[in-house]
């Protein structure tokens, strides 16, 4: 969800900038500094949980305030930097059980459309996410953290998103397991400095 206040403190701030300046700009994700996330969880037999991240990951989006529609993002992540902080574990999501990153060494995502809805209040980004060698569309609940200058002089946004796959869309067999463990979610967390 973009956030009301959020959206329309952009929106008069751009209005009051040069109409160069006001387009749609392009971003780099900071995954340098630490400034972006993707993140997941998903049930422990019913019982618990499992969260985990993957480490490396690159990609940029564009966004414009003016027009948040024309907004897109891409982003390319490298399967086997997964980290559920187990190691074994770690190895058997990797395996051919699973994602099979041997085979199937990243995953990628790159947006189609970018919705939000006429009070500004609500976003919806769906896109192509490709895992394990499937591509699937996929539809993303977004929430505008913020965005402004930096200390060194950069400029910068920010996004977070969430949505939930079930696995067996994405030819990951996981019948063998209760059925909480047939979905996963993620969490997505993204500041971009502007190029």
């Amino acid at each position: 969800m973009l956030k009301k206040t959020a959206l329309a403190t952009l929106i008069a701030a751009a209005s009051a900038m040069p109409l160069a300046q006001a387009q749609a700009a392009d971003y780099k994700i900071d995954t340098e500094g630490q400034h972006a996330f993707i993140q997941f969880k998903i049930s422990h037999l019913g019982y618990s949980y499992i969260l985990g991240n993957f480490k490396s990951f690159d990609g940029g989006f564009s966004y414009d305030p003016e027009s948040p529609d024309d907004s897109s993002v891409n982003v390319t992540v490298d399967v086997d930097s997964l980290e559920t902080n187990h190691a074994e574990r770690n190895k058997h999501i990797l395996s051919g059980d699973f994602l099979n990153a041997g085979e199937f060494p990243q995953a990628t995502f790159k947006s189609t459309s970018f919705d939000v809805d006429d009070d500004g209040e609500e976003a919806e980004m769906t896109g192509d996410l490709t895992i394990h060698g499937v591509t699937k569309p996929v539809t993303f609940e977004v929430d505008h953290i913020g965005g402004g200058d930096d200390p060194w002089g950069g400029y910068r946004q920010g996004f977070e998103a969430s949505t939930t796959l079930d696995l067996a869309d994405f030819d990951i067999d996981m019948s063998q397991f209760p059925e909480p463990m047939h979905s996963v979610e993620l969490y997505i967390v993204l500041e971009g400095i502007r190029q």
